[in-house]
């Protein structure tokens, strides 16, 4: 797993090019990365692309400070949690069935506040990374407050290696 304190540093650039060196090698890859959104120059939110190319909305900045009680935000973020699960889970459940005479890579970028609104995905994680016949790249931050359970949950595996990406 790559982490970082800071945003901006590469991390899911370095995970872009590690998945195309992977891919023109031939290894079965399959996953996801999350990709700015801007507009005018200005982010506007986050979208959720996968590497079978479909792409959809992670969050998007709220014009409205109001909240209702089925809306996840995260800062001026609002999560589209329908659309995170509906792009994410059906790729962590085929990567999860798949046979296990195979070694794949899935790729998880990122595990972070947005996507741990969802339950479904943060299950899908967990049996990913038990998975034997998956390897696991992805990107994870550094708790910048309150630390986030999956995330530590990660970081104090035994089976699992974290690179500080600066």
């Amino acid at each position: 797993f790559l982490n970082s304190l800071f945003l901006g540093v590469g991390k899911t650039t370095l995970i872009q090019k590690v998945t195309q060196a992977l891919k023109s090698s031939g290894i079965p890859i399959d996953g996801f990365y999350t990709e700015e959104v801007r507009e005018g120059g200005r982010r506007t939110g986050f979208d959720v692309v996968t590497l079978s190319g479909s792409r959809g909305p992670l969050s998007r900045v709220s014009s409205d400070s109001s909240t209702s009680r089925r809306e996840y935000r995260v800062g001026q973020y609002v999560v589209d949690l329908v659309s995170f699960e509906h792009l994410v889970l059906p790729m962590l459940r085929n990567v999860n069935h798949g046979g296990d005479t195979e070694k794949r890579i899935c790729v998880i970028d990122e595990i972070g506040k947005m996507e741990l609104f969802s339950q479904a995905f943060i299950q899908a994680v967990r049996q990913t990374l038990t998975g034997s016949g998956t390897v696991v790249l992805g990107t994870i931050p550094i708790p910048k407050g309150k630390p986030l359970d999956l995330v530590e949950e990660i970081r104090s595996r035994k089976d699992v290696k974290v690179f500080n990406v600066s």
